[in-house]
């Protein structure tokens, strides 16, 4: 029949070839369109040809074409409606004469099946039942089945979700992998892909079908359970081909299933009463899934789709399961290297699985999926790319194939990465896991410096040698344009000088504005101390009451009120104080230093205003209030220790003023300072005191014992009077008193001043030696105050001017103060001079340089971590890491002694504030390498000769900035003592060498 278009509505077109063999094929052809709607069927008990041009619709369920061979060909399009079927052969045929014969018993596969005929016309030779030729776009909704179903020459399948292909149970009933019979009639399963199960019945057992065909490229059809004689046999799954060598498909997309099962036991429609032979039912196994061979470009299983040939289930009885089918996917064209494209997408189900069967040893071997062999950097099934760090250089699927990347040639911050088409060669790729990391070797900044200049050791050899070219080319420049800082032996006392040049460099009143004249000191009555420490929470303060020695000079009621606006100006600012503490917790020297600053501006405001605001109305002098010299204000260069002194106007009229050095006793010489590093305890040697003192002892000894006094205070150390106070006790019982007794003199060590806040003042009390009195020598060993009661006036006098005296048996009585800053003294302290001041400061420009240099691959070191671990670094404290170099540069190169001593103190605060950076430094480094952020880390065991710069040794830069800065504490403490303590000798035990000296 040949029609342009032909429309079936409702309507049957039986064609009957009689049952004869001989009857020519059937065909219908229309040149444009086929629809068939509303329960439309073509059936043909023989082979049928169906033929177009245009769009073949079986538009919904009940349409029906179906024959026992059936050809569609020549269409655009094919669309099978939901409900609609395709069948070839029928599903009840009553005659065998044109049923299709199916090649069971042959292993070889068909030609046709890999290599179909160009023409698209029925052939009863081919093993094609039904096949779809010369199609572009099949969509499936309904149900295409057949024993052999065959899709040739099309370019796109779709499978939707309401939509089957199958060829299950359409196979052989025997067949090459049949399954064996017992006597009761129990069957084994039978075998293709995988063996059928064993068929038992009792004790007695039987091996089932035996697997067969090419996994790598399969034709075969499905085997049954082999009991065909008997009427409840079951058939193995049929064939299905998509595509063939010469043309496959160009895609194929399954949402529904595509199934060439094995039949079960229980799918039997045909027999309804099972054969009992000896009292016994019996039962057969299930058939072995068939085939589905794939020839195609690119396929897309759904998440619902099915792609199934597995075996059927066998008698409940004692049958055999089903051994699965062979699935296959030949790729025509596998793109490789860049221009690789995903072939598959699977999110369904492949299914290959053996049947169950009718006991605990009954089921069936599972079957194979395979696929064209892969090339290279692909594998599996699908050929997708090797997994990220494997590599596959050969032909193949296995994924054993994909082998991992050599380690050797992997570094260890780095992380393998994906190459589009898969990795074919060595080296894998791969990339640094941060950008801070540089390739190849993934090393960090820090790394690449040093193993470009050879490694660790030889960068460390090469560091040390340029730190010692540059601190050598540092102490050259240094010598030129600063000077030589050793001099060749003690600085000699000069002739007449006020001022000793061994330590400290005290401020004389030669230096003083206020007390320019030397003659001054003669009409000096009295040194009134002010109280406090000078601090923003303990500012100076003067008492009210005026002390017994100026009583006849003053106005007692004018005085209160210069005290109290003394103390007014003295007192600080709320802000001051606020800004201190705040400098004190960031950055500790700069506190230090805005606490000088405020105490010099401090010292500045109450010169002036006793020298030009204040109008001496306290006085009684009249000239001493018309010239304004009665009172003069100074304090020692520490800024720590102020007092005021009194001098006489010359119009008092009195003989008895200015009082002699004995009737000055005991007389109060407090110390400057307070035992802390930056403000060691020292006594100031002036005019005024040296003027007195030579009244009994000639100046030289004075100078002498006041630096001796001075090298033994500056070991005193704030925290720790109680231990360090009794070596300068010894010296005064060993050294000061004996040569001082011998011009009527004694001194002892006291407190003085206690402040409501708990601050005292140290100092020594003078007065005249009881042994001068007494030459018999009886009382020298009673204590002090034994000695002042035979004198009620002298003691009251002494009680009057000290808090009390200190000597070995109540320094352990004192108490010690400890503040924050307290740790420090266990670093930076003063220490005696150890000599060669060029060789130390050679040493500390090594170390200052060094430590540079550490700070820089520190913070370059934290920098491959992450920026803000060197923002944390750099700034808690604030640039407290970067500022000692600075500072010990200043220090180096500051022009005289007394120059150089206050920078490098400061330089030292520096040094150690910046620890705490150094320790925040530790901190980011633990945190980050022991939190394990860094992939594919690898911990070495550490050894010595095996030195790496590797995670496990990122603690070897802090480390060492750690000891730097240690060393350099230490070495400068030694530089700043060379600078204050040139003559050595004053350290000296021998009394008659410190005093011939």
């Amino acid at each position: 029949m040949t029609v342009k278009i032909f429309l079936m509505w409702n309507s049957e077109m039986l064609v009957d070839g009689g049952g004869d063999a001989t009857v020519a094929t059937s065909l219908l052809e229309a040149s444009n369109l086929i629809v068939l709607k509303e329960f439309s069927i073509i059936h043909s008990n023989a082979n049928l040809e169906v033929h177009g041009q245009g769009l073949l619709n079986l538009s919904g369920p009940g349409d029906r074409i179906e024959a026992q061979r059936l050809v569609l060909a020549l269409f655009y399009s094919i669309h099978v409606g939901p409900g609609s079927v395709l069948r070839s052969p029928l599903e009840n045929a009553t005659t065998d004469a044109v049923t299709p014969r199916l090649y069971c018993e042959i292993q070889d596969c068909p030609v046709e099946l890999l290599h179909p005929p160009e023409d698209c016309n029925v052939n009863s030779s081919l093993s094609f039942t039904l096949q779809i030729c010369r199609v572009e776009d099949i969509v499936v909704d309904g149900l295409v089945e057949g024993s052999v179903v065959h899709f040739h020459r099309a370019r796109t399948i779709s499978v939707q979700s309401s939509g089957a292909i199958s060829a299950s149970g359409m196979g052989c009933t025997g067949g090459v992998g049949r399954g064996k019979v017992i006597g009761n009639g129990v069957g084994s399963g039978g075998g293709h892909g995988g063996k059928g199960g064993l068929g038992c019945f009792n004790d007695s057992c039987v091996e089932g079908g035996i697997s067969y065909g090419n996994a790598n490229l399969p034709c075969e059809l499905g085997s049954g359970s082999g009991n065909d004689t008997s009427g409840n046999s079951t058939a193995g799954g049929g064939i299905i081909v998509m595509g063939s060598f010469e043309h496959p498909l160009s895609s194929l997309s399954v949402e529904g299933s595509v199934k060439a099962d094995g039949q079960s036991f229980e799918d039997l429609s045909t027999k309804k009463n099972y054969v009992v032979r000896n009292g016994s039912i019996g039962g057969a196994g299930g058939g072995s899934g068939g085939t589905i061979l794939l020839f195609l470009h690119t396929l897309d299983i759904g998440d619902s789709a099915v792609l199934s040939s597995v075996g059927g289930y066998g008698s409940h009885m004692g049958g055999g399961g089903g051994g699965g089918g062979r699935i296959h996917f030949h790729w025509s064209d596998i793109p490789t290297g860049d221009v690789y494209q995903p072939i598959a997408s699977v999110r369904g189900s492949i299914r290959i699985g053996g049947g169950l069967g009718g006991h605990e040893l009954g089921g069936g071997e599972n079957g194979t999926t395979t696929g064209k062999a892969c090339p290279k950097g692909l594998y599996g099934i699908f050929c997708e790319e090797c997994p990220v760090g494997t590599y596959k250089n050969v032909t193949g699927s296995d994924k054993s194939l994909c082998h991992q990347c050599p380690p050797q040639e992997f570094p260890h911050r780095a992380v393998y990465i994906s190459v589009r088409g898969g990795i074919a060669e060595t080296p894998c790729p791969y990339r640094c896991i941060s950008e801070r990391y540089h390739m190849p070797h993934c090393y960090t900044a820090l790394e690449e410096l040093i193993y470009t200049f050879g490694g660790p050791w030889l960068f460390c050899l090469l560091l040390v040698g340029l730190l010692i070219l540059l601190a050598l080319v540092l102490s050259v420049a240094r010598m030129k344009f600063v000077g030589v800082d050793e001099l060749p032996g003690p600085a000699p006392t000069q002739h007449g000088s006020q001022i000793d040049h061994s330590f400290p460099f005290l401020e004389s009143l030669n230096e003083v504005l206020e007390t320019n004249r030397a003659e001054e000191s003669h009409s000096h009555v009295h040194r009134m101390y002010f109280m406090g420490p000078n601090t923003f929470s303990q500012p100076w303060h003067l008492p009210h009451t005026p002390p017994e020695q100026i009583k006849e000079i003053v106005y007692e009621g004018a005085f209160n009120s210069f005290v109290d606006e003394i103390n007014a100006i003295a007192t600080y600012h709320w802000w001051e104080g606020a800004i201190y503490s705040i400098l004190a917790i960031l950055a500790y020297p700069l506190a230090w230093s805005w606490q000088q600053w405020r105490r010099r501006m401090k010292l500045q405001r109450l010169r002036e205003y006793v020298r030009s605001e204040y109008d001496h109305a306290c006085l009684r002098s009249c000239r001493s209030r018309a010239l304004y010299e009665g009172l003069k204000v100074a304090a020692t260069p520490d800024l720590m220790l102020a007092y005021l002194d009194f001098f006489l106007g010359g119009d008092e009229k009195r003989t008895d003023l200015p009082p002699c050095l004995h009737h000055r006793f005991p007389m109060s010489l407090i110390f400057g300072g307070d035992g802390s590093y930056m403000a060691p305890f020292s006594l100031q040697n002036d005019n005024i005191l040296t003027s007195l003192m030579s009244q009994l002892v000639p100046p030289t000894i004075c100078y002498r014992l006041v630096a001796g006094l001075n090298a033994q205070l500056r070991l005193v150390r704030r925290g720790r009077l109680r231990a360090t106070f009794r070596p300068v006790l010894r010296w005064l019982e060993t050294h000061a008193n004996p040569t001082l007794q011998l011009h009527g003199l004694r001194v002892d060590l006291a407190w003085f001043q206690a402040t409501a806040c708990g601050y005292c003042q140290y100092g020594l009390l003078v007065y005249a030696s009881i042994d001068m009195e007494n030459p018999s020598g009886r009382l020298r060993e009673e204590t002090l105050l034994t000695r002042a009661q035979r004198s009620s006036e002298s003691y009251m006098k002494r009680k009057r001017s000290h808090g009390g005296i200190i000597d070995t048996n109540n320094v352990q009585m004192l108490e010690e103060r400890r503040d924050i800053f307290y740790f420090l003294s266990f670093i930076v302290h003063n220490t005696k001079p150890v000599g060669h001041q060029d060789l130390v400061g050679l040493v500390i420009s090594v170390l200052l340089l060094g430590d540079f240099s550490l700070v820089l691959l520190t913070l370059l070191q934290l920098y491959s971590i992450s920026l803000v671990d060197v923002f944390l670094v750099l700034f808690i404290l604030p640039l407290g890491i970067l500022l000692p170099f600075p500072a010990g540069i200043n220090a180096l190169f500051s022009h005289g002694p007394r120059r150089s001593v206050g920078l490098a103190r400061v330089y030292a605060l520096w040094n150690v504030t910046s620890l705490i950076n150094v320790g925040v430094a530790f901190l980011c480094g633990y945190v980050h390498y022991s939190s394990g952020s860094s992939p594919n880390k690898k911990v070495p065991n550490f050894q010595p000769w095996n030195f790496s710069m590797d995670e496990s040794e990122w603690w070897i830069f802090p480390a060492g900035l750690v000891l730097c800065k240690i060393f350099q504490s230490q070495l400068v403490n030694w530089h700043v003592a060379n600078l204050e303590i040139q003559d050595r000798t004053l350290y000296s035990n021998d009394f008659e060498l410190f005093w011939q000296s």
